[in-house]
């Protein structure tokens, strides 16, 4: 494989893009990295530019302006919007690659009744579901009739990771659908809704690399969901993660790559749908056995913050073998250690927060990596700008280790309103610690 160096553009301005620009900024072929738009944190690994992730047009200047090789794209938004179809309509960006799949791949994560009927064609394992739109109320009803609560109601677009409803009751459920379909709540995202089975298990995410037929697992991950400790409270972007999670095992994973990961790039290749990138597979383990959640068509957040610290392998050259299909030729080299990220959030997150507080004492984190996810400068200070702020990763010979790392730089960072969970990765030391017993 050639090593030239690389002027790479980044899109994306949160903790996901933040420990991108760092793994690629590690690299001796990152000549130049530009970030757009980026946050306080990814200005220190490159150069932020006031541009939204989604202005495709000022984007093409850019790129011919900064003479860029290669295009990492972050968030899900743009993939969704086509900015892969937008650089293959022009000559002059035709050769340089972009790393995320055609708006026909991001389907798997733009719509969630396309990707539960691709799991149905390739016989990958998941819930029961149907879909159904305003005109289907009663066909709607039907089916919730014929479910066991808790009741799992989706959007079927892209609501900004909010659009998923798990209800206790019959009558939550039907107002659940009635409030996307009638009432619009989550607005052109919920015009369909996808009602399925719930899965009783625990959650895991594995994320894969492919080029379009070969492909690499990266790290596993768990995330955290809710605001609450305890798994309590309102669905956010993701509290906090751990990797590597530890049931999942040799033998689990040989079945997710053989039930799942090869079925779904086998079959994306099968039906023509051209995709380059990561795909998220969010799992459910029940009683040992993954069935697929979701797919998302990029890396999750916050669950990059401590995959990608994992990663030991040169990142330009991994995005480099995915540009030209010779990722069969890279290998994996991930540190074993366990990483553990805390993400401190707004007071107020996922409802109102206010933005504007300054952050004081981020020279302090210690050993932890600090990951800026809604971040900005004023002036020369950095203040909050988002609900979730900081991604503090610690590293450690355990999940307790790298935890201590994480806490210990959540207590000596500090900004008003300032929220955090302290329950991250508990759940998985008591399961580690009853298989031990």
């Amino acid at each position: 494989m050639n090593t030239p160096s690389k002027r790479i553009l980044l899109l994306g301005s949160g903790g996901r893009e933040h420990a991108f620009a760092r793994s690629l900024a590690l690299s001796p072929r990152c000549e130049a990295l530009f970030i757009a738009p980026g946050n306080a944190g990814t200005a220190q690994h490159g150069t932020n530019v006031p541009l939204r992730a989604d202005d495709f047009t000022g984007l093409k200047d850019l790129v011919l302006r900064e003479r860029i090789d290669l295009v990492v794209v972050g968030p899900e938004d743009p993939l969704v919007k086509g900015v892969v179809d937008f650089f293959q309509e022009y000559e002059k960006l035709r050769q340089i690659p972009v790393i995320g799949p055609s708006r026909s791949g991001a389907r798997l994560e733009g719509s969630k009744e396309f990707s539960k009927a691709f799991m149905q064609r390739h016989d990958i394992p998941t819930a029961a579901y149907q879909s159904f739109t305003s005109e289907q109320l009663g066909e709607a009803d039907a089916f919730l009739d014929s479910l066991r609560p808790p009741y799992v109601i989706k959007a079927d677009g892209l609501a900004a990771g909010k659009g998923v409803l798990i209800l206790d009751s019959l009558y939550e459920a039907r107002e659940g659908v009635r409030s996307m379909l009638q009432d619009k709540k989550f607005g052109a995202a919920g015009e369909r809704v996808v009602i399925e089975e719930f899965l009783h298990g625990i959650e895991l995410s594995v994320f894969v690399l492919t080029d379009g037929k070969n492909y690499l697992i990266l790290p596993e991950a768990k995330d955290y969901k809710r605001i609450g400790e305890g798994d309590t409270g309102l669905n956010t972007g993701g509290m906090g993660a751990v990797s590597p999670v530890p049931f999942a095992d040799e033998v689990f994973m040989q079945k997710v790559e053989d039930r799942i990961v090869k079925p779904t790039v086998n079959g994306l290749a099968a039906e023509g749908i051209p995709y380059i990138g990561f795909i998220f597979i969010g799992l459910m383990s029940v009683e040992g056995e993954p069935y697929v959640i979701e797919y998302n068509c990029r890396m999750g957040d916050p669950e990059t913050e401590v995959v990608l610290p994992r990663i030991r392998t040169d990142f330009v050259d991994l995005m480099d073998a995915v540009a030209h299909q010779k990722l069969n030729e890279m290998s994996l080299d991930v540190d074993p250690r366990t990483a553990t990220t805390v993400i401190m959030v707004s007071g107020g997150y996922p409802g109102n927060y206010d933005q504007g507080f300054a952050l004081r004492n981020l020279e302090n984190a210690g050993e932890a990596l600090v990951f800026h996810a809604g971040t900005r400068f004023e002036g020369s200070s950095v203040v909050t700008a988002g609900g979730r702020v900081l991604a503090l990763t610690g590293l450690g010979s355990s999940i307790p280790e790298a935890l201590n790392v994480s806490y210990a730089a959540a207590l000596a960072i500090d900004f008003d309103y300032a929220y955090y969970r302290r329950d991250i990765g508990q759940d998985l030391i008591r399961l580690t610690e009853k298989s031990i017993s």
